[in-house]
């Protein structure tokens, strides 16, 4: 079980199932909508996931894209696509312990900010794992 939510504690979940390895997404709207040079991602089916306290606003970011944040403190939770259906993507750093989900690769390397220079050893995909190098 995983455990987290927003800065001011307004919107809680939890995670009850299999997870899919993390990623840190280096897109435009990613790094827009958290205003960070990059943004660490987990996986999980919605069947998986649930809202325990409060109730996120949603945010459409793009055509079939929508977005979460707490409508208290405005942090970013999640991110939902169509291209996923049936899929979350939790913003790693909202769990109460995000030291139990660290990336497993960068995606989306191709925006990654030319000053930001990481010095892990994981895999970079231009774009998504699915469309690989």
């Amino acid at each position: 079980m995983l455990n987290g939510g927003c800065y001011c504690g307004a919107v809680r979940y939890q995670v009850d199932g299999q997870v899919s390895s993390g990623t840190l997404c280096h897109c435009a709207s990613c790094r827009r909508i958290a205003g960070a040079p990059c943004v660490a991602w987990f996986t999980v089916a919605l069947a998986h996931f649930r809202y325990v306290r409060g109730a996120p606003q949603l945010f459409h970011s793009s055509p079939g894209v929508t977005r979460s944040f707490c409508p208290q403190c405005g942090a970013h939770l999640s991110y939902e696509s169509r291209s996923g259906p049936g899929e979350i993507d939790i913003t790693t750093a909202s769990l109460d312990d995000p030291e139990v989900m660290p990336p497993q690769d960068h995606t989306q390397v191709a925006g990654q900010l030319q000053w930001l220079r990481l010095a892990d050893h994981l895999p970079r995909y231009p774009r998504s794992r699915l469309q690989g190098n």
